[in-house]
């Protein structure tokens, strides 16, 4: 196995933290990402598109899906891993929704990293799940 290069690790542990903060409550990998930002979802539901900004991204998905939430989403992750510039994340999330039931689900990201920044996402995840939550609960803004 090739060692990690000084730019692996420290992505790597860029992007630890912000799990650490996100399931501690304290922040999130939402944090670490650049105004300008490319954040992709990939699949059928919803929100499947490229967002070209942080802002939009925010306003379009994170914002609205947290507001459908009675209890935040909290990660547990699976595994981290580093190639060059990206960092890939499998973790798995669950929070309760406002109509009593859970939310689970298991996503893959691929975060491309510049100047201690996250410039590029591609977010993988189960789509049929996400839906259904997405269409049921209607965010309370």
């Amino acid at each position: 196995m090739a060692e990690s290069t000084d730019t692996e690790k420290d992505n790597k542990e860029l992007i630890r933290a912000g799990f650490d903060a996100w399931r501690n409550g304290t922040g999130g990998v939402f944090d670490l990402l650049a105004a300008d930002a490319k954040w992709t979802i990939v699949g059928n539901c919803p929100v499947s598109r490229t967002f070209t900004s942080r802002q939009e991204f925010l306003d379009v998905v994170i914002n609205p899906f947290n507001a459908r939430l009675s209890s935040r989403l909290v990660p547990t992750m699976r595994g981290l891993y580093a190639d060059g510039d990206t960092v890939i994340a499998l973790f798995d999330a669950q929070g309760m929704a406002r109509d009593g039931k859970p939310y689970r689900n298991t996503y893959s990201w691929y975060m491309q990293i510049r100047d201690g920044k996250i410039v590029n996402a591609t977010a993988f995840f189960d789509t049929i799940e996400f839906t259904d939550f997405w269409n049921r609960i209607k965010p309370e803004m």
